[in-house]
């Protein structure tokens, strides 16, 4: 008898349906519900980077550019790290790769109270805190849709992407005010607070697979037996990089992908307040705004998961490319004001309603060409859009150091956007295999 089988023999069959099982909530839906949680208390983390700029710029009198470098060491593992983390939770299982990383995180963000140097910001904030959110990445929302769900797949990886913008909007006005009147030090250890706080959750709650409660994914007509644990995680995937690297689409994936991270975390999430805050503008006001992009990211992702379930995922990536990249180019007529004028509220829903609008359909194409290596595929792809906003993060606080504003940047990216939407379109609709050494 094999591994496999042994294992699969190991697993609890799934129990016979009764009389009202119909009714039921497949367990599923707590899980996503769990993991929903989960990244919403790991989305802490993703709320400080624009609002630490400023403060630091102002006690330790690094230059923005330095400070920005930092956050993209942050950004850029981010990505890196996605596509180990889903082979670890291959071989690990989803708990413990989750609790660990949440763990991480919390360590990184406390130790930043005690840095007096630029280096130690790095190794905190970019090395430990960006290796562990790589961990909980969303990578981790598609290693959960693809174990749990058949059906609905394109709907829950919209809910499970908009869980970060959650968070944001739980956090970002609430760290702002900590910011502004307790200074940042606070702050950081109020976001190591809320990443273990989760931690008990994910490993009482979070289950690797349907086999272990023995039941179907949801939407499957057979029960499915859970895998026996896949080793060498990094070989793996490695191995699925250089498959998929042979292929056309995984390139025009990744390419417009590194667009969306250089448009959305690198720029937005990192340069927004404190360039709402060089025309005047009070940080708790700029935090808020870009708080209130969380709240319409929420209905654009879920929407987004919802049209990807029903019409074709490359036309859907052109359009929201499009879209922003429109946006962008509007907004530095926006903020010349330190007051919030009704055109930049309807920036705000607009933008908002495209900020990872484009996942759900990335993530399908990535199912519908790479099959069960999918959820490893879509960590590198996911790792072009952590370095294209580590890029951004980057060069945006050096235009700022060189030019004294945010609005080349704004206008770059912008272009950007309308190249992405045009690679979006060439991505073939012929399933590619990909062949995988476990």
């Amino acid at each position: 008898m094999t591994q496999t089988s042994e294992a699969a023999a190991a697993v609890p069959q799934p129990p016979k349906p009764g009389r009202g099982s119909r009714t039921r909530v497949h367990r599923a839906w707590f899980v996503a519900a769990v993991t929903f949680v989960t990244i919403i208390g790991a989305a802490a983390f993703r709320s400080v980077p624009g609002l630490l700029i400023d403060p630091l710029h102002d006690e330790f009198d690094w230059s923005r550019g330095t400070i920005s470098a930092a956050v993209s060491v942050n950004l850029a593992l981010y990505g890196l790290t996605a596509p180990f983390a889903a082979a670890l939770m291959d071989r690990f299982g989803i708990r413990r790769v989750v609790a660990v990383a949440l763990t991480v995180i919390a360590l990184g963000s406390g130790l930043t109270v005690w840095m007096t140097a630029a280096w130690q910001l790095m190794l905190c904030w970019g090395l430990l805190v960006g290796l562990g959110s790589g961990s909980m990445a969303l990578a981790f929302a598609a290693t959960v849709t693809n174990r749990w769900f058949t059906e609905r797949r394109g709907l829950v990886s919209g809910i499970l992407t908009a869980a970060s913008a959650s968070g944001q909007l739980i956090f970002l006005p609430l760290l702002s005010w900590i910011v502004e009147r307790h200074d940042w030090r606070p702050a950081a250890v109020t976001v190591a607070l809320a990443a273990l706080a989760v931690v008990p959750f994910v490993w009482l709650l979070l289950r690797d697979h349907p086999a272990d409660v023995g039941l179907k994914p949801y939407g499957a007509t057979e029960f499915v037996p859970k895998p026996a644990p896949v080793p060498g995680a990094a070989r793996r995937a490695v191995t699925v990089l250089f498959s998929a690297a042979r292929t056309g689409p995984f390139w025009l994936l990744a390419g417009t992908f590194a667009i969306c991270g250089a448009s959305t975390n690198g720029l937005i999430q990192t340069h927004f307040v404190p360039a709402a805050h060089d025309h005047g503008m009070p940080l708790t006001t700029a935090a808020s705004l870009l708080a209130v992009i969380g709240v319409f990211d929420v209905v654009g992702t879920i929407a987004s998961g919802w049209f990807t379930d029903r019409f074709e995922a490359r036309r859907l990536l052109a359009v929201y490319y499009s879209l922003r990249g429109v946006s962008l180019l509007f907004l530095p007529l926006l903020l010349v004001t330190p007051t919030v004028q009704p055109p930049m509220i309807f920036f705000i829903v607009f933008y908002g309603l495209d900020w990872v609008a484009t996942v759900p359909p990335t993530l399908a194409l990535c199912r519908e060409q790479y099959g069960e290596d999918s959820a490893i595929v879509f960590g590198w792809v996911l790792a072009s859009h952590q370095v294209g906003a580590a890029l951004v993060a980057f060069l945006g606080g050096v235009a700022r150091d060189t030019f004294g504003s945010y609005d080349v940047v704004w206008y770059a990216s912008g272009a950007l956007c309308a190249v992405a939407a045009l690679m979006a379109l060439v991505i073939r609709r012929r399933p590619v295999g990909v062949a995988t050494t476990a």
